[in-house]
């Protein structure tokens, strides 16, 4: 095998070898990407990707552009790369994914490449037979608008030649451009070739700077509100934490002013631009918050998924079994049932390890008798669940596992009750606050509910979609919102607190659908009452007689 061949040459030689291969001569092809049996068959219609489409461009102002490129592809080690993982918003927006794209929406008709009418475009990797033989198929332009049913494709190459309009519009929308972005030399049209192409052709500003683009939209957002005084000390830090904004005399001119008319006046002052990184991500916000029923066809999936993963894990879990251990269990669920990836990095942690909230090296040896708190989350399709629960590895909760668990427990149940459409986003949040300062005091674990947050130092909730933490305005619940409510206590050893307490870590974590009416438990398979969850570990499990062999 040539990888193997290269292995022990120099990385350039490698490189430079493997680069000539690549770009080897190799005519457009018309087969596209597998379907039917090769496929799942169950992905997103085109049609709801148009309808995102055509409802963003019909949000953007007059004469503008909104531009979103690929994520670029990442690298894990030496010639070594992550798994491809599409930048969401281009995937809600086109179902393409594949790396070194950029799309384009137009709010008025363009005529592009000498096709006239044009509103949205989107350039992509081309078809190239000796490429796919190491990488795997791509769609190509003609499979592109086969299958995607986009109105204007073409090859990423043309994208440099294309001749776009760019000093026509009034305002070029865009978000954040990827940083990490590898140049390739032999190849032209990637990710990193589309941004410097971009920049060039728009003269985008060289020093312009996200943070202070997004400064200057919040005060223009807020003057004038109730809100415009709490705006201050989020200022304040960011002017602390990036020295080049602390000397910008228009933030500074804003967080002087003491008075309303003074704040407007400081507004008045502010630059003007036409290029803009945070109104795009704003309407990306409001739109993603709200689920479809079509997205909430593979959320459900993805989280029923999760469900069962917690299931089978209770029936399978022995204190002798590892954390990795675990966590292969789980993983094997989602694949069994097709989902591609885990949304994040499954978090498996016992006793002490359950105290830390992103605990995931997951590498504790043995189990023994103490809780396993399980954060783990199937992504399906690109939509991922966020399930959380803790079990007691032998079977049995003891006598403060119990207690600790149960205020938990009641926390969820007071959060559960507020995710109403109309409350405030944080109000299971501070339902939750409330039960466990409360019950921590009871307790003695505590003796000023100000101490609460040592020992529950997160809020509830976060929206649900193609991200774990996905977009959201995180204004008052509305319906077809999804959301998680995942109150914990985290006890580690050596806290103020008697010994017995001590490395008891639990977290509970269901995903809610906000409903016209209420909320709806998406997760409620996953057992979540300790005699629910000490019924269910006493059953057997499909794995008990799965025994490898003992290595040397």
């Amino acid at each position: 095998m040539l990888l193997l061949l290269l292995k022990n040459a120099p990385r350039l030689v490698r490189v430079a070898c493997v680069a000539t291969l690549l770009a080897s001569f190799a005519p457009e092809v018309s087969a596209q990407r597998a379907t039917g049996p090769d496929r799942p068959a169950d992905f997103m219609d085109p049609a709801f990707h148009r309808q995102r489409r055509e409802l963003l461009r019909q949000k953007l102002p007059a004469r503008s552009v909104a531009v979103l490129f690929a994520a670029p592809v990442r690298n894990r080690a030496n010639d070594v790369d992550f798994q491809y993982h599409q930048n969401p918003d281009l995937f809600y927006l086109t179902g393409y994914d594949e790396p070194d794209a950029v799309l384009l929406l137009f709010k008025e008709p363009q005529t592009v490449g000498g096709q006239s009418g044009v509103t949205e475009a989107l350039y992509v990797q081309p078809r190239d037979s000796k490429a796919e033989q190491w990488t795997g198929r791509r769609l190509g332009t003609e499979g592109t608008k086969q299958q995607l049913k986009l109105q204007y494709v073409a090859d990423n190459k043309e994208f440099a030649a294309a001749k776009l309009p760019w000093s026509s519009f009034e305002q070029v929308l865009f978000l954040d451009q990827p940083q990490d972005a590898r140049d390739d030399a032999a190849n032209p049209g990637d990710v990193y070739s589309l941004i410097q192409t971009f920049r060039q052709g728009a003269n985008f500003p060289a020093d312009y700077n996200p943070s202070r683009n997004e400064a200057y939209a919040l005060i223009r957002k807020y003057v004038g509100t109730p809100a415009a005084a709490n705006l201050t000390p989020y200022l304040t830090n960011l002017t602390q934490e990036q020295p080049q904004l602390a000397s910008d005399r228009y933030l500074q001119a804003y967080l002087k002013a003491t008075t309303d008319d003074a704040r407007k006046q400081a507004v008045s002052a502010l630059p003007t631009s036409r290029f803009d990184g945070s109104a795009l991500s704003a309407l990306l916000d409001e739109m993603r918050e709200v689920k479809t029923s079509e997205e909430m066809k593979h959320l459900r999936r993805a989280i029923q998924i999760s469900a069962v993963g917690q299931q089978e894990v209770m029936k399978a879990m022995k204190p002798n079994m590892t954390e990795m251990e675990v966590q292969g269990l789980h993983e094997f669920v989602y694949k069994k049932y097709g989902a591609e990836f885990e949304g994040y990095p499954s978090i498996v942690g016992a006793g002490n390890n359950a105290c830390v909230l992103h605990y995931t090296v997951n590498d504790k040896p043995r189990l023994g008798n103490e809780l396993t708190l399980m954060d783990c989350g199937a992504e399906y399709h690109g939509y991922t669940a966020d399930v959380t629960r803790t079990i007691p590895a032998n079977g049995k909760f003891t006598t403060e596992q119990r207690q600790i668990y149960e205020l938990v427990l009641a926390a969820q149940q007071a959060g559960f009750e507020q995710c109403k459409p109309g409350n405030a986003f944080a109000a299971p949040g501070e339902a939750a606050q409330k039960v466990i300062a409360d019950g921590l005091l009871k307790l003695g674990i505590i003796k000023d509910a100000k101490e609460t947050r040592r020992y529950f130092p997160h809020g509830t909730s976060h929206y649900l979609g193609l991200d774990v933490h996905d977009r959201g305005t995180y204004g008052p619940l509305r319906a077809g919102n999804v959301i998680t409510v995942e109150p914990g206590i985290y006890i580690p050893a050596d806290s103020p607190c008697d010994k017995k307490w001590w490395n008891i870590g639990v977290r509970i974590e269901d995903d809610v659908l906000i409903t016209d009416k209420g909320w709806e438990n998406l997760s409620k398979d996953a057992p979540r009452t300790v005699a629910d969850i000490e019924a269910l570990m006493a059953k057997p499990s499909a794995l008990d007689k799965f025994e490898l062999p003992v290595l040397k």
